[in-house]
């Protein structure tokens, strides 16, 4: 997104599987008791993606893990993560990777896809240590996988969110400046009962280190009771001011929120090919920003916004191939399994674009979602255009670029490794339009990027509903042309239909930049948290 770019992981484990209701095999007492569950989360008829939930029922934590079971003759792997997978024709042994250490009474899981044809088995043989995985019971409450870092974060589930789907908003510090949009706003519009997460953005990063990005924003600015989240004035005193103690006072009467810091943005991505030299350092600074003590019970994750590792956004980035792995690797090392690590990615679909100049297959292992950036495809940045929705949700004749649009992003991306799962489809609470066009529908010339509130060639969707009411629709998004102004942007059919998308493809849910752009009584936020129901 622009401005400091608007973009930027549920664990996809036993939590996903659970929350869907789906049926689960029991799992061990195993060699030592300890036991694992197999789960099938989604099935496209010629593969499915499934995971199993290895479950420590014994009193001593345990340091590694090695689960193998056996594929029909008609099955095969095709990609493994959060574990490291061999096969012996159609035995499979998966071992631990990052995620070995389980606390007593604690879970972790690996997830795979599997290849099939004909009629669907599931896998049998199972042994967790070199012990049968069968008996015992999984545990009922959908708790993170646990190592052996203790913290006070609560659970990463939510409720709320509509089988399990999560419904992620960002937060722009900046807001609470011209906009006037504050924490308090996600109250009165209806949305906090609809969100399961909030992206606060953004902090900066700075020789190789998180850095605070506003201060004054984040934490130093007194809020007056009008303003203020619980009508409590803030006092020149207290320990935590800014937006951060209003996202305190948020989480105290929406408990079911979990809150991410993101870092980077459109605007402070250019730290990153720095910070991928010494990952390690990073996530060391990362997480003492994070865990301030001052705001320490505040934020339940981390969120990187790289725009773009080894490729070019405001400035070019040659770190390589696998900076973007090694980056997230070293993440999920500092933070542990107890906090949400997650990235906003380009969804560049087209061949030899910027979803093929990084490792996103390989780094999904450590993450628990990635935020596919499915919006500015298309806009005045291109002047003259051709006119073209920002973001299409599929392909369609006269594209001015192939791969420009969401399902080839998601279908690039399953096709290296990354599971379903852990892919929100991202939604603009915006438009991008041209002024100077005389035609109606897409692919019409233009003078240059239309008017808007703020800056050139974009306007909230609140306004634009208004102003220039949609005139039609096209690959799943909607247009409108008023005077000689065109400009696209969803509405909340059109995201009910991305929202039947995200279910059918199995995707973990929805996101979107940002709050403020959605009207006062939450039309969008709404459509996209009855969509994922």
């Amino acid at each position: 997104m622009r401005k400091i770019r608007w973009h930027v992981a549920t664990l996809f484990a036993a939590v996903t599987a659970l929350g869907m209701g789906l049926v689960v095999a029991a799992p061990a007492s195993g060699a030592g008791g300890v036991g694992a569950a197999f789960t099938k989360s989604s099935d496209w008829g010629t593969g499915y993606e499934g995971k199993y939930v290895i479950t420590n029922n014994s009193t001593s934590p345990l340091t590694s893990w090695t689960v193998e079971f056996d594929l029909p003759a008609n099955h095969k792997i095709s990609s493994t993560w959060d574990g490291v997978q061999s096969t012996s024709g159609q035995h499979v042994t998966v071992k631990n990777t990052w995620n070995g250490t389980v606390a007593a009474g604690g879970t972790v899981s690996f997830g795979f896809n599997v290849a099939y044809s004909g009629a669907y088995s599931a896998p049998s043989g199972c042994k967790v240590n070199g012990g049968s995985c069968d008996g015992g019971a999984l545990p009922t409450t959908t708790t993170k996988p646990t190592t052996t870092t203790t913290t006070t974060t609560p659970p990463t589930t939510n409720p709320p969110g509509g089988n399990g789907k999560i419904n992620l908003g960002y937060f722009a510090q900046w807001g609470i400046y011209s906009k006037n949009y504050q924490v308090k706003n996600i109250v009165t519009s209806g949305s906090a009962s609809k969100l399961t997460h909030i992206n606060y953005a953004f902090g900066n990063v700075q020789n190789g280190q998180c850095t605070i990005g506003d201060s004054f924003a984040d934490y130093e600015k007194t809020f007056d009771a009008a303003t203020s989240v619980d009508g409590v004035a803030d006092t020149w005193d207290q320990p935590l001011k800014g937006n951060f103690n209003q996202l305190r006072k948020l989480k105290k009467i929406n408990p079911n929120i979990k809150i991410l810091f993101s870092f980077g943005g459109w605007t402070w991505s250019g730290g990153f090919g720095q910070a991928a030299q010494n990952a390690a350092a990073f996530a060391d600074s990362c997480y003492k920003l994070v865990e301030d003590p001052r705001w320490a019970d505040v934020f339940d994750g981390i969120d990187i916004d790289w725009e773009y590792p080894n490729a070019c956004g405001l400035s070019c980035d040659t770190s390589g191939f696998s900076s973007f792995k090694t980056l997230s690797q070293a993440l999920r090392a500092r933070f542990g399994n107890d906090y949400l690590v997650t990235a906003a990615i380009t969804a560049d679909g087209s061949n030899g674009g910027k979803i093929d100049a990084a490792d996103y297959g390989g780094a999904a292992q450590y993450l628990n979602w990635y935020n596919v950036m499915t919006y500015d495809y298309f806009g005045g940045f291109s002047p003259q255009g051709p006119t073209a929705p920002h973001s299409p949700l599929t392909s369609y004749n006269g594209i001015p670029a192939a791969g420009f649009n969401s399902d080839a992003a998601i279908q690039k991306l399953k096709s290296k490794g990354v599971p379903a799962s852990k892919l929100l489809l991202g939604i603009g609470f915006y438009g991008r339009g041209w002024t100077g066009v005389t035609q109606d529908a897409p692919g019409g010339t233009a003078t240059g990027p239309a008017p808007g509130s703020s800056e050139a060639g974009i306007e909230d969707y609140k306004v634009l509903k208004n102003t220039c009411p949609a005139t039609g629709t096209i690959a799943g998004t909607a247009y409108a042309k008023c005077g000689n102004n065109w400009w696209s942007y969803d509405t909340p059919a059109t995201i009910g239909g991305k929202m039947s998308y995200t279910k059918t493809q199995g995707l973990g849910g929805a996101f979107f930049w940002e709050l403020s752009g959605d009207t006062t009584d939450g039309e969008l936020i709404t459509a996209i948290s009855n969509g994922l129901k």
